[in-house]
C-alpha cells in the first residue's frame, strides 16, 4: 500500500487505542483493525496514513506469540508501511512467561528479516522517561522509577521489579541489548555516534527519550535508519510521538486534527472489569452523579454464565428504562479482587467474555448510541462481543490522553458508529464516566501517569 506511514500491532486494545489517538490528532487518518479486514471492510475507510492491528499479546504467552504474531505481523508486512511498529505498554511490565516483549521482537525480527530492531520507551506526553536505559514513570504528579513505582513494582501479574530496561529484556530474549542515551542523542555529532553504537551489532537498539529535545533527535534516527534497518520499531507509543515530530519538520504532515465533541448522551451504559484504586474512585463518582451502579459477582459469570448474564442484563435495563446511565462492575478497588481465586487465564477471559455479552446486549435492547469498557484485558475480550470489526478516532482527550472515545465499525446496524471508549483501569479523572457521558473532551484536574496510558 504505497504512501502508508504506519502500521502497528497494539499488544492490548486500550493501547492500540492510545496510538490511534496519537496519529489522529496529529491530522494522521488512522484506522484500528481488530483483525485483518476483508476487502469490502478494509474499502470502508478509502485512504489511511495508518492502519493498526489491537492484539492481546500483552497477557499471552511465548507459545501464542509464536502462533498468534507470526501472521499478524506477515499481514503487517504486506501493507509496506514505511514503519511498522510492535506496541507496548510504557511501563514496560512483562516476564518471560507473559507478554514476553524480547519474544515479540525476536518474532517480528524474522518475518520483516530484518537484523537490528530500534526501541523507544520513553513518552513524555504521557509522562513516561528513560534516561539512560532507565525507566520512569509519573503517579499522582511524582515521578518514580519504575521498580519503585507504588503500582508498577507491585502489579499482581508482571510487576516491575528491574528499572535498567537492557537488564528486564535480557530475561526474555538471547538477543543483545545496546543503547543510544540521553548523552548520545545531545551529542553534536548525533548520527556518527548512533551509527558507532549499531556497529557494536546488537540486535535491539533502546533510544532514550526524557524530553522534548530527545524525543525529536529519536524520530530523527528512526527516519533516518529505516532504508538500512529496515521497517520494524518497538516501543510505547513513544514511538508515535518521536516519529510525529520528525514528520513534521521533514513536512511529511500537517499539524493538529480538530474533533468537534459530540454532546451529551442521554444514557450510557458502562461494563468494568478492572480491579485499579482509579476505576474504583470513577465508579464511586458516578454513583454519585446519577449512574446506576451495579455490583456483578465474577465468579457467578465464570460458574453460572448465562443466568448470571441475563441477570446482569435485567438490572442494567431496568436502570436505563429510567432514563439512568448504567455502570456494571465485577470490583470496586484491589482489596474485591478475586483474581487469586480463579484457577486459570481461562476464567479471566470468561469474565471479559460475559461483560462483552451484557454490553452487547444492554446497547441492543436499549438503542445505546454511546458506551464504555473499562479494564485492558476486559477491553479486549468485550469489544469482539459486540461484532466490530474497527475502531476510528471521534474524539481524543488531549488534556489526558490514553483512552479516547471512538467509533465502532460492524456489519451490524445495531453497533455500527456506536460510539465507544476503552478505559484502561489506570486511566482518568475521577469524573472520566461522567466526562464521556457528557461528550467532553476536557478532565477536572492535571494528568499524571499509570499502566499503559495517563491518570488524572
Amino acid at each position: 500500500m504505497p504512501g502508508l506511514l504506519l502500521s502497528y500491532y497494539g499488544d492490548d486494545f486500550t493501547g492500540s487505542t492510545d496510538v490511534m489517538e496519537a496519529l489522529a490528532s496529529h491530522g494522521v487518518r488512522t484506522a484500528l483493525f481488530l483483525q485483518p479486514p476483508s476487502p469490502a471492510q478494509r474499502e470502508r475507510f478509502g485512504e489511511c496514513d495508518a492502519i493498526g492491528l489491537a492484539g492481546t499479546s500483552r497477557s499471552q504467552s511465548p507459545a501464542w506469540m509464536d502462533a498468534e504474531l507470526t501472521p499478524a505481523f506477515e499481514w503487517l508486512r504486506q501493507l509496506g508501511a514505511a514503519t511498522c511498529h510492535y506496541k507496548v505498554c510504557s511501563t514496560f511490565d512483562s516476564s518471560p512467561a507473559v507478554g514476553n516483549i524480547g519474544r515479540a521482537i525476536e518474532i517480528g525480527s524474522k518475518v520483516f528479516g530484518q537484523r537490528q530492531v530500534p526501541l523507544v520507551i520513553g513518552a513524555p506526553q504521557l509522562r513516561r522517561y528513560t534516561s539512560f536505559g532507565t525507566l520512569f514513570a509519573a503517579y499522582q504528579g511524582q515521578v518514580y522509577r519504575i521498580d519503585r513505582h507504588p503500582v508498577m513494582s507491585r502489579h499482581p501479574v508482571t510487576p516491575m521489579d528491574e528499572a535498567d530496561l537492557r537488564l528486564h529484556l535480557a530475561r526474555q530474549t538471547q538477543s543483545g541489548i545496546g543503547l543510544v542515551d540521553i548523552a548520545a542523542l545531545a551529542a553534536a555529532d548525533v548520527d556518527d555516534t548512533v551509527d558507532a553504537v549499531l556497529a557494536k551489532g546488537e540486535d535491539i537498539v533502546l533510544l532514550d527519550v526524557n524530553d522534548d529535545a530527545t524525543q525529536l533527535q529519536a524520530g530523527r534516527q528512526l527516519l533516518r535508519l529505516q532504508s538500512r534497518l529496515g521497517p520494524f520499531v518497538a516501543g510505547s507509543s513513544g514511538v508515535e510521538y518521536a516519529l510525529l515530530q520528525a514528520w513534521q519538520e521533514a513536512g511529511r504532515i500537517g499539524g493538529r486534527a480538530s474533533f468537534s465533541a459530540p454532546g451529551v448522551a442521554d444514557r450510557i451504559a458502562v461494563v468494568s472489569g478492572s480491579c485499579s484504586l482509579t476505576t474504583e474512585r470513577q465508579i464511586r463518582h458516578a454513583v454519585a452523579h446519577g449512574f446506576d451502579g451495579i455490583a456483578l459477582d465474577p465468579r457467578a459469570l465464570i460458574h453460572h454464565g448465562e443466568a448470571a448474564i441475563a441477570e446482569a442484563v435485567a438490572a442494567g435495563l431496568e436502570g436505563l428504562a429510567q432514563g439512568h446511565s448504567v455502570i456494571l462492575y465485577t470490583a470496586l478497588g484491589p482489596s474485591t479482587d478475586v483474581g487469586d481465586e480463579l484457577e486459570t487465564e481461562g476464567d479471566r477471559n470468561r469474565i471479559g467474555l460475559a461483560l462483552g455479552r451484557i454490553q452487547k446486549a444492554l446497547v441492543e435492547r436499549a438503542g445505546l448510541r454511546r458506551a464504555v469498557i473499562a479494564g485492558g484485558d476486559t477491553s479486549s475480550h468485550a469489544l469482539r462481543e459486540l461484532g466490530a470489526f474497527a475502531l476510528t478516532t471521534r474524539l481524543p482527550l488531549l488534556s489526558c490522553p490514553g483512552s479516547p472515545l471512538c467509533t465502532v465499525h460492524a456489519d451490524a446496524a445495531a453497533f455500527d458508529g456506536l460510539e465507544i471508549a476503552l478505559k484502561g483501569g489506570q486511566v482518568g479523572g475521577d469524573d472520566y464516566f461522567s466526562m464521556i457521558r457528557e461528550g467532553r473532551a476536557s478532565v477536572s484536574s492535571r494528568c499524571t501517569t499509570v499502566g499503559s496510558s495517563p491518570i488524572c
